[in-house]
């Protein structure tokens, strides 16, 4: 579809009706035991990437990038450590070209901030997604101890992809559903996928 964003991921690009549109922003939701990263370092091979991480270091992310063999471009990866994570993620974004992605990886850090604060960062997030017609993926981690501010998250995000990794045996499923996506004709079945050395369709098992 024409306006369409790639997120060079051939078939999440396929069942998205090309890719996503300038502006939208994505909640990724997924197990901290999941090879989840995966696609996260597969959206950088698109187009200029912010990459922010809250938890692991610049080093560590530049490393696994390095290790990775999914393609991937070069990010500009940003670390946050500050006393106000909001504040500070908020500076960075406000320094997003046009066109370009947004990656926060993760968002569980900046989901325990106050309620208040949080949702006032959110709209400030998707302003400037939709300023720059950039996209955003905040990818957060499921869980026991999932931050109250997830449900904001979740609502504000146009659209939600949920990866789910269930071990059967001696084979790993990984199954992503997009089961909200507003800004229209959002796939209605799951993806299987293929996680190991890249993102790929798991061919080995139909397509649930």
């Amino acid at each position: 579809m024409a306006g369409r964003l790639k997120t060079g991921i051939d078939v999440l690009d396929r069942k998205l009706d090309g890719g996503l549109p300038p502006g939208c922003v994505v909640a990724y939701t997924a197990e901290p035991a999941s090879q989840s990263e995966l696609l996260l370092y597969e959206l950088t091979a698109a187009r200029g990437t912010l990459y922010v991480s809250t938890e692991r270091s610049k080093d560590v992310i530049e490393h696994s990038f390095a290790a990775t063999q999914a393609q991937v471009g070069s990010p500009t990866v940003r670390h946050i450590d500050a006393d106000d994570p909001l504040e500070e993620t908020t500076r960075l974004i406000g320094a997003l070209p046009d066109g370009a992605n947004l990656i926060i990886d993760t968002m569980d850090v900046l989901e325990r901030a106050s309620t208040d604060a949080y949702v006032e960062f959110l709209n400030a997030l998707k302003a400037r997604m939709v300023e720059t017609g950039s996209i955003a993926l905040l990818h957060c981690l499921k869980g026991r101890a999932e931050p109250e501010n997830r449900t904001r998250t979740e609502h504000l995000a146009d659209a939600v992809f949920d990866l789910r990794t269930n071990v059967e045996g001696t084979e790993i499923e990984n199954h992503l559903s997009i089961p909200k996506y507003r800004v229209g004709g959002g796939p209605n079945e799951t993806i299987k996928l293929e996680l190991s050395e890249r993102v790929e369709i798991d061919t080995s098992r139909d397509i649930a």
